[in-house]
Parts: structure tokens; C-alpha cells; sequence
């Protein structure tokens, strides 16, 4: 055989080894997944991202409802009917006095929080009917009455507690978006690694079917050269024992295949009773990494490092309110209305009486025997924390992404080796079959060469898988897609 022609016959099967089984499943009713679908299917039926979401959710309603919370409050209360009658001691008549009343009113309220000062506005307005009775004056009363009054409720020498609120809650929402969003890379790695395990075990079926094919057509070179009386009687032997040999590692590789398949399903939430086949992009083209633009690209956009941050704010959060624990602090109140009565309703405000109210209270701390003090300590303390994990978070990128960038250094060469490996072992297996056939060469001996051929071709599937998911992980470390050239954009928002 002209060697040129060998070693193009052996390209060939090196590319049958890579796409052979997106080739076949055209013979069978199968479903066939990308990685692109299995991770589609996955973030909506794994059951860490249903919690993930369900606590976005959450937190995006608790914002929803502080924000609703800042808008103007409308009440309205209504008593449409009491009756009180009591007999009691009156201490300015120094005698006891019966007093009956039928009442009916409303109030009709409206609060407004003052976001920029952590003030209360109030409107309220209450307007009723009175009929009622003193057995000590002998006289009843009937008649309208309306009580229109605002008030305002400002705190004084604190911290803004509606703003700090509003800002934690800002801040949990934006940290469930980033969890959410480095949960589902995770989970892409996560099923990367599933998927191409499955490929792999279809690879491996695949080259134990080859090897078994190729045992049995030396199994029929060996038994017609025996029945020939060209070779011993020992050589059927041993050829019978590799073809054995061969359809067990045939049969297990399928076990391996369909437990892998099923495991798969599990992960990503298909019916185990579905068949399905996994359809790679396995080609590999060589990526040129610069480590100074990937260490970059991590420290700009890793989503841990503004978590850290988040962190940092909220121990400062956390350091303002302990401040506040006995501190000097005022309250200002001031009520301002108008009140009027009448037998007759059109004549409610003919003479109406002004109400006013004015409160400043303060609140002076004496001693504390240092609580004051230690807590703040503490907080602090929890603020530098926060800050050390925030360096050792930067340090920890950058040595992830240096690792990864050697890897990719070094699993280049491995694929190259390995598809080298490739083509020599199939070559020789090819040259010394002839010599099998031309009885130059034991069954024993042609067993040995089939069995390195399918070890290098297992080895030539394993390293494109290994450089396809270390891609992956530089692309989750960096947040930058080195294929594709252009910005990784996580998932932050669920739409409603």
C-alpha cells in the first residue's frame, strides 16, 4: 500500500474519531442536545436555580414594596355607630356622675415619608356625630364636629434610617442578581463537564465497537488460516480469546454510556426515560491568551469582587447603627388644625377654634460602662474583615487565571502529541495487520498494537475535552470569551 495513501486513510479515521457519533444518529430516534440546549434546559429545571431565582424574586419584591412604602399612604377608618353609658367618680364635683354618649365618625388619613430628612408628614381630618348625656350638668348635647389637623414627625441628630433601609435592600437585590448570575456559571461548568463525559463515553463505545470490528476480522484471518493448516491450532486460541476480550470491553463501554446518559438527564432535568445523544463542538482551534488582558478582564468583571464590595458597605451599614446605640438624639414634633362643631352641619366652622401642638425631645446618654464603645470596635473590626477578603478575593482571580493560562499552554501540546499518537498508532496497526495477514506476526502481538491504538485515540478525545473545558473555565474566570473574542454578559434580571 502507497504510504501517502496510508496515511491519508488514517486522517480520515482520526476525523471519524472526533465526529462519528454526530454522524450517527441518523439511524436512530434519538434526541440530540448541544451543550447551548443542555444549558438552556438546565437553568430552568435545576432545582439550585429555581431557589436562586425564587430568591431574587424576593428580594426584588422586598425593594418593591420599601419604594411602594415612600409614596403617600391613604387610610380611611370608619365607626358608624358606638354607645357608651357609665356611672363613675368625678373628681372635679367630688360626687359620682352618669354620662351616656351615642357616637359616629370617620377618619380620613394621609401619611408621607420624607425620604431626604427620615421625616412624617401626616393630613388627618375627622368628622363625626355626638349625642350625649351628663346627669351632673342635666343637660345633653348634639351635634357636628370635624378635627383637620397636619402634623409633622422629624428625627433628630441620627442617621436617616428610611434611606440606610433602602439602601440594604438595593443592596441584597443587587447581591441575589450577581448569586444568581455566578450560580449559572457555575452550573455551565458543571454541565460542560457532564456533557463531554458523556461524549466521552460515546467516543469510548465508539472505539471498542472499531476495535471489536477489527478483532473480528482477524478472528476470520486467524480460523481460515488454521482451517488452511497455515497456522497452528493455538493461534485460534488466542484469536478466539481477543475477539472475547474485545466484545466485553464492547459491552462495557455501552453500560458506562448509558449510566453516564442518565446521569446527564438527572443534572438537567430530562426525563430518564427520553434516549438522547450529546452533539459536541469538539473542533479546536488554537486560542491566542494575552495573561496580562485575561488578568485584567477578571479584576474588571468578576462578579465576587462586588460582592466583596457589597460586603465592605454593608459592615459600614452595620458600624452606623451600632454608633446609634445610646446615642444623643431629638425628636421634633408639631401639630397644626382646626376644629369646629354645630348642631347644623352648614354651620360646622362658623366658629372654629385653632389647635396647635409643639414637642422637642431629647434624648442624652450618661454612661454605658463602654457597650457603646466595644460594639463599635467590633464593627470595625468586621469592616477590616471584609476588606482582607476583598484582597485575598483579587488574589485569588489572579492566580486562577495564571493557572489556567499555563494549563492552556500545556494541553496545546498535549493535543498535538496526541493526534500524532494517533496517526503512528494507526499506521502501525494498519502495517502490522498486513503482517498478521501474511502470517508474519502472532494474534497475540496484533492484539497488543489494537489495543494502543485505542488507547491513543481515547487520549486524543480526553485532551480536546480537557482544552475545550479549560476554555471554559478562563471564560468564567475572566468573564471574557477567548473564541469568540467579545465580553461574557451573566444573566442579572429575571424577566416578570
Amino acid at each position: 500500500m502507497n504510504m501517502n495513501r496510508l496515511r491519508m486513510k488514517v486522517r480520515l479515521k482520526l476525523l471519524c474519531i472526533v465526529f462519528l457519533p454526530v454522524f450517527n444518529i441518523s439511524g436512530f430516534s434519538q434526541q440530540g442536545l448541544t451543550l447551548e440546549q443542555s444549558l438552556s434546559t438546565a437553568e430552568m429545571n435545576s432545582p439550585s436555580m429555581k431557589k436562586t431565582r425564587l430568591n431574587l424574586i424576593r428580594n426584588q419584591e422586598n425593594l418593591n414594596a420599601q419604594n411602594a412604602a415612600l409614596k403617600s399612604q391613604f387610610s380611611l377608618t370608619l365607626n358608624p355607630v358606638s354607645y357608651t353609658q357609665s356611672r363613675e367618680f368625678n373628681n372635679l364635683i367630688s360626687d359620682y356622675n352618669t354620662y351616656n354618649a351615642t357616637e359616629s365618625f370617620g377618619t380620613f388619613s394621609v401619611m408621607q415619608p420624607i425620604k431626604l430628612t427620615d421625616a412624617k408628614i401626616s393630613l388627618s381630618n375627622k368628622f363625626g356625630y355626638t349625642d350625649s348625656y351628663s346627669e351632673y350638668s342635666g343637660t345633653s348635647t348634639k351635634g357636628f364636629n370635624n378635627n383637620l389637623s397636619i402634623s409633622l414627625d422629624q428625627p433628630l441628630f441620627t442617621y436617616n434610617r428610611t434611606k440606610l433601609t433602602l439602601k440594604e435592600l438595593e443592596l441584597a437585590l443587587e447581591n441575589s442578581q450577581l448569586n444568581y448570575a455566578i450560580q449559572l456559571l457555575g452550573l455551565e461548568r458543571q454541565v460542560a463537564q457532564a456533557f463531554y463525559y458523556v461524549y466521552q463515553q460515546q467516543q469510548s463505545l465508539d472505539i471498542a465497537k472499531q476495535a471489536y470490528e477489527n478483532m473480528q476480522q482477524s478472528y476470520e484471518v486467524s480460523k481460515n488460516k488454521v482451517d488452511a493448516g497455515i497456522s497452528a491450532r493455538e493461534e485460534m486460541f488466542q484469536a478466539e480469546l481477543n475477539l472475547a476480550t474485545t466484545k466485553s470491553d464492547y459491552e462495557n463501554a455501552l453500560v458506562s454510556l448509558e449510566n453516564a446518559k442518565d446521569d446527564f438527564k438527572l443534572l438537567i432535568g430530562v426525563s430518564l426515560l427520553e434516549d438522547i445523544i450529546v452533539l459536541p463542538n469538539i473542533e479546536v482551534d488554537t486560542v491566542n491568551v494575552d495573561i496580562s488582558f485575561a488578568i485584567d478582564q477578571g479584576l474588571a468583571n468578576r462578579m465576587e469582587l462586588r460582592q466583596r464590595e457589597i460586603d465592605i458597605e454593608i459592615s459600614q451599614f452595620d458600624l452606623i447603627q451600632t454608633k446609634s446605640l445610646n446615642e444623643f438624639k431629638g425628636n421634633l414634633g408639631v401639630t397644626v388644625g382646626i376644629f369646629g362643631d354645630s348642631e347644623n352641619l352648614e354651620n360646622l366652622y362658623e366658629n372654629p377654634t385653632d389647635n396647635e401642638s409643639f414637642a422637642l425631645s431629647l434624648s442624652i446618654p450618661l454612661w454605658d460602662w463602654g457597650e457603646r464603645k466595644a460594639r463599635i470596635k467590633a464593627s470595625e473590626a468586621s469592616i477590616e474583615s471584609a476588606k482582607v477578603s476583598s484582597e485575598e478575593e483579587q488574589n485569588n482571580i489572579i492566580l486562577g487565571i495564571r493557572k489556567i493560562y499555563r494549563n492552556l499552554i500545556n494541553l496545546q501540546n498535549q493535543i498535538e502529541i496526541a493526534r500524532q499518537s494517533v496517526i503512528n498508532a494507526q499506521l502501525t496497526y494498519d502495517l502490522n495487520l498486513e503482517k498478521y495477514k501474511n502470517g508474519d506476526l502472532t494474534g497475540m502481538d496484533l492484539n497488543i498494537f489494537q489495543n494502543q491504538l485505542s488507547e491513543k485515540q481515547l487520549s486524543y478525545t480526553n485532551s480536546l475535552i480537557s482544552y475545550k473545558l479549560e476554555l471554559l473555565n478562563l471564560k468564567i474566570q475572566t468573564l471574557y470569551d477567548f473564541e469568540k473574542k467579545e465580553p461574557v454578559s451573566p444573566v442579572m434580571t429575571l424577566d416578570k
